[in-house]
């Protein structure tokens, strides 16, 4: 006899979306200074995969432009260091690269 597929409640994910959502929709910083904030915190701490996410959203929300997210390469290169710094830097290349390649613009 084949057991039931029993359907689950992921609360947890729910709860951490919710506490997220609130987190982010607060008034007191921009949208934008917290990305920033949450980049230098990812870049520092070396968690390149949510960086590369954050760095995504605030190219393609224009929350940060190019030359800003080039220039938090340089500012922040010079306080976690030149390995992550470098790191950091392929990110925004190659992500500049891939936007551009999806979206020319006007021909």
């Amino acid at each position: 006899m084949k057991e039931p597929v029993i359907e689950t409640v992921d609360s947890y994910g729910m709860t951490a979306e919710r506490q997220f959502s609130d987190l982010w929709s607060r008034d007191v910083l921009s949208v934008r200074d917290r990305r920033l904030l949450l980049l230098g915190l990812l870049v520092g701490q070396g968690i390149d995969d949510q960086a590369e996410v954050q760095l995504d959203a605030a190219l393609r929300t224009n929350l940060l432009s190019e030359d800003e997210l080039r220039e938090v390469v340089v500012f922040i290169t010079h306080y976690a260091g030149w390995s992550r710094g470098t790191r950091l830097n392929t990110q925004v290349e190659e992500l500049i690269a891939r936007v551009r390649e999806e979206d020319p613009g006007p021909a």
